[in-house]
């Protein structure tokens, strides 16, 4: 019988503050770190759904749709989407909150896929997916 899991049991909840380091001249979050912080959701979703190590083979989109200030909280979610024979796609959604006001508002959307490696650095089966 073919392995299944649910795609709650793999979903990642991640949280950063946006430190001074991780700004531009607007003191808005710099995109590749933010790119970095979505790839780093996404493929431990990827690795707890297939308890493989992983590796990113696209981002599919990156939606950019408003800045994420100096000193906000960063709320990445990441969230199973579907599955191939060693492949997974994954949904990541980014929100940030105003900590003087708890004001939230999604910033980005993103869609990755990844591949789950063997031991021997090649792909392998990933388990398929089923809702919940």
């Amino acid at each position: 019988m073919e392995k299944t899991k649910k795609i709650s049991d793999s979903i990642v909840d991640m949280v950063q503050l946006v430190l001074p380091n991780d700004v531009n001249l607007l003191n808005n979050l710099k995109g590749g770190t933010l790119m970095h912080w979505i790839d780093i959701a996404a493929a431990l979703t990827a690795s707890k759904h297939s308890n493989q190590i992983v590796a990113t083979v696209a981002m599919d989109s990156l939606d950019f749709k408003h800045p994420i200030k100096l000193g906000e909280m960063v709320k990445l979610v990441a969230t199973m989407v579907s599955v191939g024979n060693t492949s997974m796609k994954i949904k990541v959604e980014v929100w940030a909150e105003n900590l003087r006001t708890g004001a939230m508002i999604m910033t980005n959307e993103a869609n990755l896929v990844f591949v789950a490696l063997d031991g021997d650095g090649k792909p392998t089966r990933v388990p398929r997916l089923t809702e919940g």
